[in-house]
Formats: structure tokens, sequence, C-alpha cells
């Protein structure tokens, strides 16, 4: 209750009958009367002032009702006011979602990008905007069919947008599914508590085909006269407002196509295929982030061939020969020709004819060349070198626009149908000595041959046919005069072969014609006599090696070394000593020796290598490089390192032990500790040692085979030291 003034209300929507406030009077007012917006529901007690509703508000058709209160006397004159009384009704959540559509229909492609919208549902709620009661949220309350784990469509909570996931952009088929339907809810109160509302529609999606395909391979060609650019494909992609481009992987110095907005690919200018036969480069899309939109597409494009080459002769001259008894048919050689239009084509296809003889005897058409193949045949025959020794051909080569002519010349090549003539069938003998020199020549010998000179017909190889097993002579041939030089190839042993009975042939590289044969005129005989040469004795190696340990005992026998005299004589040890084993005759360190054997007038050398094995024969001792000492007054933890030597060898696995001698002085005041395989640390055991020079006895073992230990007296001076930490 209270006195009449202007006052403001706000009462939530609904409720039914309810009472709102009472307003008092001043005297002489007697009663109440309120006018303006009541529409019926709102009104006033006019004896008590009561304001009331006698029914329920409706924020959906009326969110504020103005009224005017005023008070009356007996006589229905106005005492106070009117008053501005103003009721604000406030909404509550009595309104579900509404969609706009019962059924929603929508396409997408195939493979279009994750998140990219297609289509929208939308629903409004008549509650009050400004507060969470028409707020709403989307979701996909069920997907038919779901082949799998995941959801092929999402949908934006807020805006409604329906779009691809990942797991649709890469699964979604038309082929396999071309349908799907979702059930779609709209919730109010923003989706943040459970009292709210939900409706919900059916949403029916399409699947196509995806815009996003590479062409097939595009045939250009070559050599176009178009205006260029020329438009040879196009592509789509599935979001109508990306951006086209080019790219490729070969680095080119240039790139002759392109592509405009609307995804046409152009050639820029007129391809080589001799240049290049094909290109492939990639069309992307990209959004207006510069992101990429769809997965890169290949473009193949195939430069297609037109005759533009001519045929090109391999060689400006082809050179071939014929021997003059080549019968008809046989085939001389090839002529090689190439075309640089494509292979296995037309536009490479190349027919040979001939087009003129020189000279034209004994006939005009002594040749034929085969049309496709190149191959040059003899068709008359056998041909005459007394009357014709060259020929000069002019071979036209044609594909089906261009031709072009290519030169030839076959020169007529004498047979071989003369054997080579020794000028004597005995070169008799020669006696040498075994120490003969390797390539001393011992003979010269000389064949003749009625051929043609500076040919294979005429050209003499000698070799030795009979008596030489071993290839121990060998002949050499002057080209020019065709002499034969017969030369020592290996060194001679009397003892071996005192005597060799040579046959010597002479042949030709070129074959003999069929009706010709080697004969006795082409064999020669040689007779050689190996003289004896007194030889020094012979080691049966060239070095001997010997291991022994370094206390191997006296007079132990070491090795056998031998020798021999290839004459057959006996072999003494120098100073006429016979010796057969030598032995360690007393302890030096010998390491490498040479040995005499000696025959009856010849002496010989060899090295003998002696390698020692060391032994564990020295006692470990202490390094005294750096001798210990302590400054007086000592202090705790102070300590010395020592370090163990030993005269013998020390492999990678040595290692030295420590300990003191067990006497009662040296173990109450000293200690030692092992740092590492060589070296320890001595230590006082405490700090009050006196003044002067400690004997400490030290026991180091090597640890070898057999162990040997040494004892060192070691010195310590316990001492006054100076700044530089030193004993004075």
């Amino acid at each position: 209750t209270g006195p009449l003034k202007d006052m403001n209300f706000s009462i939530p929507e609904g409720g039914g009958v309810r009472f709102v406030y009472q307003f008092t009077s001043k005297p002489p007012a007697v009663s109440f009367r309120a006018t303006g917006e009541k529409d019926g529901i709102i009104d006033i007690v006019p004896k008590t002032g009561i304001l009331y509703l006698n029914g329920s508000l409706d924020w959906e058709n009326k969110t504020v009702h103005r009224l005017q209160v005023e008070s009356l006397d007996d006589k229905g004159k106005t005492v106070e006011g009117p008053y501005a009384v103003t009721i604000y009704v406030e909404d509550i959540n009595d309104n579900p979602p509404e969609f706009d559509q019962i059924k929603y229909t929508g396409v997408v492609r195939q493979n279009s990008r994750p998140g990219k919208p297609f289509m929208y549902v939308h629903a409004t709620d008549r509650d009050d905007p400004t507060t969470p009661h028409a707020q709403l949220t989307y979701s996909i309350l069920h997907h038919f069919p779901n082949p799998y784990s995941e959801m092929l469509f999402q949908i934006d909570n807020v805006t409604g947008a329906i779009s691809p996931s990942k797991t649709g952009s890469y699964y979604l088929d038309p082929q396999k599914q071309d349908t799907f339907t979702l059930v779609v809810t709209a919730r109010d109160m923003a989706g943040m508590t459970m009292n709210a509302f939900t409706s919900s529609a059916d949403v029916i999606i399409t699947v196509k085909e995806s815009l996003w395909k590479a062409p097939a391979t595009i045939h250009i060609k070559e050599n176009s006269t178009q205006v260029h650019p020329v438009n040879i494909s196009q592509v789509h992609s599935n979001d109508p407002d990306t951006i086209y481009d080019i790219f490729e992987k070969e680095k080119l110095p240039r790139l002759p196509f392109s592509i405009d907005q609307n995804g046409v690919i152009y050639v820029t200018e007129p391809l080589d295929r001799e240049e290049k036969d094909s290109y492939t480069f990639y069309v992307v899309t990209k959004d207006n982030e510069g992101e990429l939109v769809d997965k890169p597409l290949q473009i193949h494009v195939v430069v297609e061939d037109i005759n533009d080459n001519p045929p090109v002769c391999q060689q400006a001259l082809t050179v071939l020969e014929v021997q003059e008894n080549e019968g008809g048919g046989s085939s001389i050689g090839t002529v090689v020709a190439t075309d640089m239009d494509q292979e296995d084509t037309v536009n490479s296809l190349l027919r040979f004819q001939l087009e003129s003889q020189f000279p034209d005897v004994p006939s005009s058409n002594l040749f034929l060349i085969q049309q496709h193949t190149g191959v040059l045949q003899l068709m008359g025959g056998p041909l005459n070198k007394q009357i014709a020794s060259n020929y000069s051909l002019k071979v036209l080569v044609t594909d089906t626009v261009f031709q072009t002519i290519c030169d030839v010349q076959i020169h007529v090549i004498d047979i071989n149908d003369q054997i080579p003539i020794f000028e004597k069938s005995d070169y008799q003998s020669v006696t040498v000595a075994e120490s003969l020199p390797v390539g001393t020549v011992l003979l010269e010998i000389q064949a003749t041959d009625g051929d043609e000179p500076a040919t294979g017909s005429s050209y003499i190889i000698y070799q030795m046919k009979e008596g030489d097993p071993n290839n121990t002579f060998v002949i050499d041939t002057d080209p020019e005069t065709n002499r034969g030089f017969v030369k020592l190839n290996k060194a001679l042993d009397f003892e071996a072969t005192p005597v060799y009975n040579l046959v010597i042939n002479a042949t030709n590289p070129e074959p003999l014609v069929a009706n010709v044969q080697y004969n006795s005129s082409s064999l020669a005989l040689f007779k050689v006599f190996v003289t004896n040469v007194d030889e020094p004795p012979v080691f049966q190696k060239m070095v001997y090696n010997a291991e022994v340990p370094e206390d191997i005992p006296v007079n132990t026998l070491v090795m056998t070394v031998e020798a021999y005299d290839p004459e057959g004589d006996s072999v003494r040890e120098v100073q006429g000593k016979h010796v057969q084993y030598l032995t360690w005759r007393k302890r030096l360190c010998l390491q490498k020796s040479h040995l005499l054997a000696e025959g009856e007038a010849q002496k010989s050398k060899t090295t003998f290598v002696l390698r020692l094995q060391d032994v564990n024969d020295n006692p470990p001792r202490l390094a005294m490089d750096n001798p210990p000492f302590f400054c007086h007054p000592l202090s705790r933890g102070e300590r010395a390192l020592i370090q163990a030597v030993d005269a013998d060898k020390l492999w990678y696995y040595s290692a030295f032990s420590f300990a003191l001698a067990d006497d009662v002085n040296t173990r109450s005041n000293w200690e030692i500790s092992k740092v590492n395989a060589t070296h320890a640390y001595l230590s006082p055991k405490h700090t009050n040692l006196e003044e002067k020079v400690y004997v400490v006895p030290v026991i180091i073992n090597d640890n070898g085979k057999p162990p040997l230990e040494g004892k060192v007296n070691l010195e310590v001076p316990v001492c006054k030291c100076s700044s530089e930490k030193s004993c004075f």
C-alpha cells in the first residue's frame, strides 16, 4: 500500500487473478478511478484503491500497459491525480521454437570442403529475444543412414548452417549412398538448462557427384597457327566463390598455360613436341584468405606430333666396303637416317630409294636398297676391282612431306686369295745363354703376300705354331714392311728346356676365300739352343719369418732354412760351416737378419725376420717424475697422486694393484686408494703427522702372467711449504 503517485510495476506474464497494489487517499477523497490500457485485465477497486489483475498478462500480445489513476470526492471530482501507473509485462519461457519449414531439402557435392555450408535451417521463438527464452541452439538428433562412427554432416549450433564433416568430405559418394535424412532440433534457453522447449524438423540431403574433377588427358597439336591463348579445357569447383590458380613442380623456364576465374584453362602459345612432348601441372582453388579449398587437380597435356621435320642423314657420307667376290643378294651395309617427328607414326616413317649410281659400269643397277630399312644389297656381281674400285650413290630418303638426299660411297676391296710366303723355309738355329734378357730380338723373319697392300688380306700375323707351349717367345710385325721380329717373352731355363724346335706360321687377319688354303709356304723352321749359366743357390722362400718369446732358451730350434742349387751342386753355409738349422745362440734383441747360402762359386742372400714376444719379466715400479710431499701442518682430505710403470709391454687391459706394507707404523699413518689402472692416491690418515720425511713402503702388483710384484720405499716429506706450495 501507499499514497497515490506515479508508479511502475513489472509483472510476469500469466499467473491469473492477482493483487498488484493498494493506493491510499487523502480527504475529501472517498474513491479511486483507473483509466487507460486496461484491456479488460487490469482494474482498481473504487472504494479500497486496490489495483488488481482479473486475468493473465501475455507478453506476446502486449508488453506494456499504461494507466492513469486518480482519487475522487463524493461528487466524483478529482482530488489527486491523475497519476501515471505503468505495468511492464515480464516474459516467461512459454513458447517453443518454431522452424520456418516442416521439411528442408539440400544438395551437397561429393568431396565438398569440410565446414563449408551448403544449406541452412532456421527457427524462431515468440518469447523475448533479449532473454535466453528465445535464444536457440541447433543440433543433429538423428542421422540416417550413418555407416561410420562419426557423422557425415555437422550443423552450426548458432546459425543452423549444415556442412560436411571431415569424415563426410572424404566418404560422401553418390555411388554408395545418394540420400541422407537428418533430424535437426532447435532448443531455447540457449541450451543452458534441461527446462527448455525443443522442436525438430527433417532435413533431406541429396549427394551429387563432385564437380571438382580433373579433365581427361588434353591433346594439343604442335605448332598451332590459332590465335593464342586458346581454350583447351575447364574445371569446376564445388564452391562457387573460389579463386582458381595454376602451379607446376617441374620449375620450367615458362609454363605455357593459364586459367581464368571461371576455371577455363588456356594454352598461351604454340607448343613444339620436339622441344617437350608433354606437360603436367596442377589446378588449385583458394578462398579469399589464400587457403586451399579443394585438393589440387593434376592436369596432363600431351603435345601431338605433326610432320614438321625432314629426314636427316646420320652421316654426311656413308662409307661402305664390299669384296669383289661378293655374290648377288649380299648385304653391303645400311644407310641410316632419322626423323625428329614422333616415333612409330607415319610422320617419322622413312622410305629409301636409289636416285643415282656413279660410275654406272658394268651396269647401272648394281645395287638395291630396301625401301623401309635402308639396307643396301648387291644385285649383280661379283664386282671387279679392275673395272671400278669405288661407287658413289645418292639415296633419296622421304617421309610423307619432306625428302633428303644421303650420299654413299662404296669401296670395292680386294679378296684374300693369296697366302703369305716365307722368303726362306728354314732359319737355321741360334745359341743363347739362359741369362739372356727378356725382350731381346733373336731373329728377323720375312714373308710376302700378293694381295692388295695395307688391307687385312695382305697384313701378316706371325705365330709360333709348334715348339713353344709356354709362350717363351713372341713375334711382333712391322705393319709397313710385314717384317717379323722373334723376341724372348719369358726367361730361359737351361735346366728345364735346353733346346727349342720352333715352327712359325704366317697368316692374314682377313679370311681366305673358299678355294684357297694355307700350306707349307706359310711355315718356317727355327731352332734355339740354350746354354747353361752357373746360377747362384736359390732359397725356398724370399723372406723367412719367425716369432719367439724373448726368454727362449739358448740353442732352441727357431726355423729350418733350405736352399738348393739350380745346377744340382751342393749348398754350404758361409764360412764353410754346414748348418741346416738356425738356433738361438745368445740373448739378443735381434729383429732382422740376412742369411747367406754359398754354392761352389755363387752366393745368395735372403731375409730372416724374427719377432720377439714380450714376457712379463720386469717388476712394476713408481714413476718419480713428481715425488709426493705434504705441507705441514696437514689439512683434512689431502692426498698425492702416484703412478705405476712397467718396462714390459703394456696391453690395453694392463692394470696395477696398489697396497701398503703390512707394518704398524705405515698402516696407522697412511692409506692408499686406487684411481685407475695405473694411478693411486696416497693420503695421510690424520693431520697430526710430524714435520719430517716418512718412508712409506708401497707394494705394486702388475697382474701379469705370471704376476710380478714390486716394492718401493717411497720417501714422503711432510714439510713447511712456501707460498708456491713447495718444501723449503
